[in-house]
């Protein structure tokens, strides 16, 4: 596993081109992933495991990272906004105390070991 990539490629997932610095601080995150994948004692401990068992391993892993720039504005904007905003009206349920099971409900709950008092 040392030495071979986990992580490669840059895509902003629509088809569009990624920024170079962009790009140079994926190509960092995927050399830490990679790193840490790498020095992982556990990790090696149970490919060794495998290994021992008779088995080839081969780790294959994908990972999928979003990216989406900030708009510094709309940041502040939406904290105002937050402020301001009035919490939604709480809604209120009633209840009558009872329900109505089915056959297939009791079944579920006799599964379950879980008594139910029929008022037949």
């Amino acid at each position: 596993m040392r030495g071979t990539p986990v992580v490669s490629g840059a895509s902003t997932g629509k088809g569009g081109a990624v920024e170079e610095p962009l790009k140079r601080l994926m190509q960092e995150l995927g050399n830490a992933i990679n790193d840490s994948l790498s020095e992982s004692e556990r990790i090696a401990e149970a490919i060794g495991e495998i290994k021992k068992a008779g088995y080839d391993v081969f780790l294959v892993l994908e990972a999928t990272i979003g990216f989406n720039r900030r708009d510094e504005n709309a940041d502040e904007e939406e904290a105002e906004d937050a402020e301001v905003a009035e919490a939604p009206p709480k809604t209120v349920f009633e209840t009558t105390g009872k329900i109505k099971l089915t056959s297939q409900d009791h079944r579920f709950l006799r599964a379950l070991k879980i008594a139910v008092d029929d008022e037949k």
